[in-house]
């Protein structure tokens, strides 16, 4: 798990490529990976797993959250409705003393 304040590397998709090419076509083991580029053996293992699995090694799939998770916009929060329901309410009563 990430730590606050953390700050992630960002590789080029040239290099994430040169080092796909050397593991798959070349047949280079990650030891030997991981010393020459000086990247993490996780990550290198994280690249091949999209790889194997057909997704895009260039997205990044983190979710960047903090804090209190973001409202969906289509959702209508409380204190608007009870804002549109007492506005209702009063027109109701403004109707029954009319008649």
């Amino acid at each position: 798990m990430a730590k606050k304040g953390q700050k992630f590397n960002k590789y080029t998709p040239e290099l994430k490529i040169e080092i796909l090419k050397k593991h798959f076509e070349e047949l280079v083991p990650l030891s030997a990976l991981t010393k020459e580029y000086g990247i993490s053996r996780k990550t290198i293992e994280n690249w091949i797993t999209k790889k194997n699995k057909g997704k895009d090694i260039f997205v990044d799939n983190r979710q960047f959250s903090s804090g209190r998770p973001k409202k969906n916009p289509d959702e209508i929060d409380y204190k608007e409705r009870y804002e549109i329901l007492k506005k209702f309410q009063d027109f109701i009563i403004a109707r029954r003393e009319k008649k």
